[in-house]
This record gives structure tokens, C-alpha cells and sequence, in this order.
């Protein structure tokens, strides 16, 4: 679950990043990269980044209000 996590992350910043060109500077990431808004590779991930807001939402749900980023680090103490 944490690595779904973090590529979720990635792909939710990675749409925000867009969002944020397209609103300042009127340029399309996504668009541009796969040579229109609508091509097929395009709405690949546009479709993704949506996916992985919906994990983000969904996920501290199934987790009882946790979202974890890192896995449990369990030190072993020896005995003395």
C-alpha cells in the first residue's frame, strides 16, 4: 500500500503541476508531450491522475485515518 501511495503522490502532483501551467501560462504539459489534448496517451493519464486522487480519498479510509508513506521500521533490540 505504500507504494501505491507514493505513485499516487507523484501522479496527483504531476496533474496539479499541470493544472497550475494551464491556468498561469495557458500551456498544457500533458497535451503537449502526447500532441493534443484528446490523443490516446493523453487521456491515459489524465485517467491515472484521476484514479490516484480517488486512491488518495479512499485510502485513509480503508486505513482507519492513516495514509502511509513509509513502511513500518522496527528496531531490534537485542536483549542484554
Amino acid at each position: 500500500m505504500v507504494i501505491a501511495n507514493l505513485i499516487s503522490y507523484i501522479l496527483v502532483l504531476t496533474g496539479a503541476l499541470n493544472w497550475g501551467l494551464y491556468g498561469i501560462f495557458n500551456f498544457n504539459l500533458v497535451s503537449s508531450i502526447f500532441a493534443g489534448p484528446r490523443t490516446i496517451g493523453a487521456i491515459i493519464v489524465y485517467s491515472l491522475i484521476a484514479l490516484a486522487a480517488i486512491w488518495l480519498i479512499i485510502s485513509p479510509i480503508i486505513t482507519n485515518g492513516a495514509l502511509k508513506l513509509m513502511g513500518n521500521r522496527e528496531v531490534n533490540k537485542e536483549h542484554s
